[in-house]
């Protein structure tokens, strides 16, 4: 059942990036959003986002893991069906709402299904295949957004809805529910070492709820970057992607290597490597400079969001819970960014500019992320074993 998972991550992952990253790149060239529309189109995402992650455990409950899963595909394909029909200013900022609350529901169902019955040991691995099988979809899937907006932009949500339908056949089979491993399974980790992994994954979910928040102003941000420096459409999304192979990159070395598990030095590496990417593609003079800085981030954001699903899938034994805390913070950031993007061009003209004004704008996000993380790294080495 591994496999047929795992299709599923890589089919859905290209679904939602053709719609979750692709859309910027489509409302900047075929609507003429401004920076501000844009961040604004991406709250409203977010938003909605993390209050589906936030409502799936209690829905999984209710109605189960497949039933949930089989009418979020549903009902994505129906929101995409609107989008190819009839994709204009004010539709698409309410469906692509729409479109974050579904993922919100949806994303925590696949990862309780993939990690759900594994003991620690076999979830380092399941989560290293669960994470090698979205990311390269999401190159791929920001890749393709150019030249499909570039042909014909209804193709970019026909492309979408047709996934949907794709991954609703792969659904089909699966179990009702998934099977968890017995909370007192001998291969479960022992109270000292739960203490310790419950200061790693409050450190690296910290750092998360940066990445996604810096990741998601670039992400809104980025098409009007490489615009001005002369970059059209078609290439512009392969170029932005350039952040996600190495964000991959990032989850092949982790995965390959486990010496990372229990230490904090990597962590250490993303609060540093977090805001430096950032600031590097947001404001680099050149496109070879803008692309260095996403080579940082994306390395940053991969080692932050792979401890910790990790962490989170050994402490939370797998379940939907642990999964719709992990993407409701992936929800946060998608608006914390936009929403700290905004303040910062509102106070740009007092400020002295929009780098000063950004800057004022993520500040408060990149500092609290931090203080936090450091205090939870400071946590673990006192417990730790």
């Amino acid at each position: 059942m591994l496999a047929r998972l795992l299709v599923i991550t890589f089919v859905e992952s290209l679904a939602t990036t053709l719609i979750e990253r692709g859309i910027y790149f489509y409302s900047h060239s075929r609507l003429g959003f401004t920076d501000a529309e844009n961040l604004g189109l991406a709250l409203g995402f977010g938003a909605a986002y993390v209050a589906g992650a936030l409502a799936s455990h209690s829905a999984a409950a209710r109605w189960s893991e497949k039933r949930l899963l089989v009418a979020m595909l549903l009902a994505q394909f129906a929101a995409h069906a609107v989008l190819f029909v009839w994709a204009g200013s004010y539709v698409l900022v309410v469906v692509n709402a729409i479109i974050g609350g579904l993922n919100g529901l949806k994303w925590p169902v696949i990862e309780s299904y993939v990690n759900a019955g594994r003991t620690p040991a076999a979830q380092a691995g399941t989560v290293w295949r669960f994470n090698i099988s979205w990311a390269p979809a999401v190159v791929a899937g920001l890749a393709a957004a150019g030249p499909l907006i570039g042909w014909w932009s209804p193709s970019l949500f026909a492309l979408a809805g047709a996934l949907n339908l794709g991954g609703l056949a792969l659904a089909w089979p699966l179990p009702r529910r998934p099977a968890h491993l017995p909370a007192d399974h001998p291969e479960r980790p022992a109270p000292e070492a739960l203490a310790r992994f419950r200061g790693l994954l409050a450190s690296a979910r910290w750092s998360m709820l940066a990445s996604y928040a810096l990741m998601w102003i670039l992400a809104a941000l980025l098409p009007r970057v490489f615009a001005d420096l002369g970059v059209e459409v078609r290439r512009a999304t392969a170029l932005s992607s350039l952040l996600d192979v190495f964000r991959t990159m990032a989850f092949l070395v982790l995965g390959l290597w486990r010496g990372w598990h229990w230490r904090r030095w990597p962590l250490v590496i993303v609060i540093f490597g977090l805001p430096a990417g950032f600031f590097v593609s947001l404001y680099g003079p050149d496109v070879a400079t803008v692309l260095a800085g996403e080579v940082i981030f994306g390395l940053a954001a991969g080692m932050t969001y792979y401890a910790a699903l990790y962490y989170a899938m050994v402490v939370k034994n797998a379940a939907v819970e642990a999964g719709g805390a992990h993407e409701g913070l992936i929800g946060a950031g998608f608006a914390i960014g936009p929403l700290a993007g905004l303040a910062g061009g509102a106070i740009a003209p007092a400020v002295g500019g929009p780098v000063s004004g950004m800057a004022a704008g993520v500040a408060p996000v990149i500092l609290t992320c931090a203080a936090g993380a450091v205090y939870s790294l400071a946590r673990a080495r006192r417990r730790r074993v």
